[in-house]
């Protein structure tokens, strides 16, 4: 069974105790991760979607050789160079993605959340592309409202929070 939580805080609070009793359980971060957080982002979580620079690269680096765990590993690639967004450009991607390789971490894909601007179909075709090109098996993207569309483009995670849970305020 997987599980994805936005939030470090909330992933512990709610996983802690339960997560040692579940062997089969397999937690995702799929919210942004400060590079402060990362001790406690590797006790629980077994993926994390959302690496997005050589500082948080770096961070997780020395933290898994702390705890001799290597969580599995999703760039995040801004997908339309939008500023107010994470993650990294697609220009730059296979140099972090060389420059995460030597740091000995475990990338197994890349993770999109694209412009609100009715062109999901586009970027999500173009992320696919990219993933193949840098032979990944594993690709993140779609939320419950592309979902459909990320599927169609090869997606193998998609983040439904509120098609199954509804919109909490």
């Amino acid at each position: 069974m997987h599980y994805g939580e936005n939030k470090v805080q909330e992933g512990l609070d709610k996983w802690s105790h339960i997560k040692p009793k579940y062997k089969k359980l397999k937690l995702h971060l799929i919210g942004r991760l400060q590079t402060n957080k990362v001790k406690f982002a590797l006790k629980i979580f077994d993926y994390i979607h959302s690496l997005d620079s050589e500082k948080l690269a770096t961070k997780i680096s020395l933290e898994q050789k702390k705890y001799e765990k290597k969580p599995k590993l999703f760039i995040q690639v801004n997908i339309g160079n939008e500023e107010q967004k994470s993650g990294i450009n697609k220009e730059q991607l296979v140099d972090f993605y060389q420059f995460c390789k030597k740091l000995d971490l475990n990338i197994i894909g890349t993770m999109c959340i694209p412009p609100n601007d009715n062109n999901v179909e586009e970027y999500f075709s173009e992320m696919n592309k990219i993933n193949k090109e840098l032979n990944f098996k594993e690709l993140s993207m779609g939320m419950s409202g592309d979902y459909l569309s990320a599927i169609k483009h090869n997606a193998t995670y998609v983040r439904v929070g509120s098609k199954i849970f509804g919109n909490r305020v």
